[in-house]
């Protein structure tokens, strides 16, 4: 049987973002994320975070910085006793055009493809409209939670997106309870 997995975006989303985080140090998960993780890993759920991290192409930091970023990521994930199952990130600059930056979709092509996931039974949980995008693209369940300070610019501009998220919430774990909600809905259904 193929899982079902909650896609993550990872700055906005999990932590706060600080705009290209290279020292962990500037690393604080959001209220509720890991608890919110947690209950998603305790339902069968694989977690996989898949993030822009241009920073790196910028020479903001490198590749040994933003790993150790995710080794603080998992440390903190870990005292919720959530491990991710995997962690994607595209290093490029947006003018490199590549395929692996959301909102393409080449890093949730390659996951789906190493996990083994059911997408019909999958959600991409985001911050911006990009992550709304790539999760729409490729026929996830798509929840946008927007960062306090960014909520209404894109609320008032989300009619104009490409793609509508399925659900917007005011945080990780309405987001959580929402997936929970959908899941016994279809559950019903079937």
């Amino acid at each position: 049987m193929k899982n079902k997995t909650v896609f993550i975006d990872r700055d906005g989303t999990i932590n706060i973002d600080k705009h290209y985080i290279g020292d962990p140090r500037l690393f604080h998960i959001y209220p509720g994320v890991g608890e919110g993780t947690k209950i998603l890993k305790d339902e069968g759920y694989k977690i996989i975070v898949i993030t822009n991290q241009s920073g790196i192409a910028r020479g903001y930091f490198t590749v040994e910085d933003l790993n150790n970023v995710h080794k603080k990521m998992e440390d903190e994930f870990a005292r919720f006793g959530v491990k991710f199952d995997a962690i994607y990130y595209c290093p490029h600059h947006p003018d490199e055009k590549c395929m692996c930056r959301k909102p393409n979709t080449a890093l949730f092509e390659q996951a789906i493809k190493e996990h083994d996931v059911d997408v019909s039974r999958s959600f991409m949980i985001g911050d911006k409209e990009l992550d709304i995008i790539a999760g729409k693209k490729m026929g996830l369940k798509t929840i946008l939670v927007p960062e306090e300070h960014e909520r209404q610019s894109l609320i008032k501009n989300i009619k104009d997106w490409p793609y509508q998220p399925d659900y917007i919430a005011d945080n990780f774990l309405k987001a959580v309870g929402w997936i929970r909600n959908r899941f016994k809905d279809e559950s019903k259904e079937g």
